[in-house]
Order: structure tokens, then sequence, then C-alpha cells
């Protein structure tokens, strides 16, 4: 079948009221940029995971449509950059999507069906933890939330996802484990004629310590086979965006000086500050 046809525009930059690009690497930066139905992906072929993902998500015509659960290689690039099946066999990792499921399934039929299976292509995935909690479904609902709030720009938001890539990330099978997942939401709202951008930034921290803050935990060992290095329950956060900006290096200019967080708290010289993360129990305390 022609490429093409399997994989329409990907991520538009113009898809709420005022432009918005996908983030942007470090100048560079060698990346794969992926285009599937209503999103894209930037892949790290280093790292085999994704350093961003952009989705567009249109409230007023999203379907459902059978889930599938149809995992597969992306056939466009060599399968020694992308992490596959073998880093999830016969272990507790869940497939973790970045540009959740149900986000790019809208417009026809046809084309629901196919952004769904496209949302099943393993570059759209990154190993975590396991075990579902209450956290877990935190983090899978923000986009619900935001678009619910964002009603008022015609039901539309835009929203970007990666693993944070550290270098001190354990290796299992061959590919770094990330320990920290972030994810920005972004919509419009006009008054009076004038559009403004908004957005929202949030860090999930999967590493294996409770008691603090800290993604710079004791990291697992490297593993090049057996048990996967430790994960810890899901701990979400709503952030500065420019932390976010400090933890992946991307370009978030506009989204940053859209943040509704923002002006960020100060933070006296040598505090670390994730300390002006607030950690979100439930959706009650997001601020928007």
């Amino acid at each position: 079948m022609n490429a093409a046809l399997l994989y329409p525009a990907g991520y538009n930059a113009e898809f709420l009221t005022t432009r918005l690009p996908l983030p942007a690497p470090p100048a560079g930066t060698l990346i794969r940029e992926l285009l599937y139905t209503h999103f894209t992906v930037l892949l790290d072929p280093a790292r085999r995971l994704a350093i961003a993902t952009g989705v567009n998500i249109d409230g007023n015509q999203l379907v459902t449509v059978d889930r599938g659960d149809d995992w597969h290689l992306d056939s466009r690039i060599p399968l020694y950059e992308q992490a596959g099946e073998g880093v999830y066999a016969r272990n507790d990792l869940d497939r973790g999507h970045l540009v959740r499921r149900q986000d790019p399934i809208w417009g026809d039929t046809t084309t629901a069906r196919r952004a769904n299976y496209d949302t099943f292509t393993y570059t759209n995935a990154a190993p975590q933890a396991g075990a579902f909690n209450q956290s877990k479904q935190l983090w899978l609902g923000l986009e619900d939330h935001v678009l619910t709030y964002a009603r008022t720009n015609g039901n539309r938001i835009s929203v970007f996802t990666a693993p944070v890539l550290s270098p001190q990330d354990p290796t299992y099978r061959g590919v770094k484990i990330p320990q920290a997942f972030w994810k920005i939401a972004a919509w419009t709202t006009t008054t009076k004629g004038s559009t403004v951008l908004h957005a929202a930034g949030f860090v999930l921290d999967q590493s294996p310590q409770l008691e603090d803050i800290d993604l710079d935990t004791v990291r697992a060992p490297a593993r090049m086979y057996g048990t996967p290095p430790p994960l810890g329950p899901y701990r979400t956060y709503q952030v500065p965006i420019v932390d976010i900006i400090d933890l992946t290096g991307l370009n978030l200019a506009a989204l940053s000086e859209a943040d509704v967080y923002a002006p960020a708290p100060a933070i006296q010289e040598g505090t670390d500050r994730r300390t002006r993360w607030v950690e979100l129990v439930n959706t009650a305390g997001i601020q928007l």
C-alpha cells in the first residue's frame, strides 16, 4: 500500500487558532520525523525511543473504535532504530502509549481506524511500570481534563508527550528504560477578537524512590537480560514548562511563554528546582 496513504500529514501546527510548532531538539541532533494520522513522533534512533510526540485532538469529532492492540514496527525506518517486542516480552513492563490511543481517533470512520492502528506502532511506545494505580489513571486522564476546560476553543487541544531521556537511565535488553515522562497540553482562547495560547506542563515520575521529589535517584545496575530495573509507583506533577526544557533540552519557547503555571515560583540558589513541582492526586489540583 502507498506509504502516503498509511501515514498522512501528521501533527498540524495550524490546528489551533494560533500557529504552534512541534518541540524542536537542539541543532544538529539526529532524529527521525515520523508522520502518522493526526500525530507525529520525533524518534531518537540511538535511544530507539521518542524525544517528542505531538498530537492534535478535536473533541467535537472523537469517535469510538475497537482497540485492536496490534503492536507493530514502522517499516519506514530500520529495525535497529526501534524498541520492539523484545523489550516487553516475558516481563511486567507495559508498552506505554506516548500519544494516547484515544486522542487521534477522530474524523470519518476510515481515518479514525487508521489513527487507532497508528498509535500501536512501537515508535509511539516506551517502557512503563506495569502496575496500574490511581496516579497512572490520573496521568492518562490529563488530556480529558484539559479538553473539558478548553471547550471555549471549539474543543480542540494539542498535546506533546515523551520520555525524559537521561544518560543515567538503566539499561535493559539493550534499551535504556526512562524513569520519567513529560506532557504539555496546549489550547487557545479568544476574547474580543484576540487569541491567546495557553499551556500546562506535567511530569510523570516512575523512579523507585518514594520519599522525595527527586528524579536523580539511585539507578538500577545495567542489565541486558533477566529482570527489568525497578520502577516505582506513578507520581504525577504539574511543573513549570521551563523545567521540562531543562530536563529535555528541547525548544519549548512558545509553550513556556504560554505556561499557565508561570511565573514559576522562585527557588533559592542551590535548591533543587523540582521542589516547586506540585504533586497531583486528582484533577482538582491542576492549575489551568
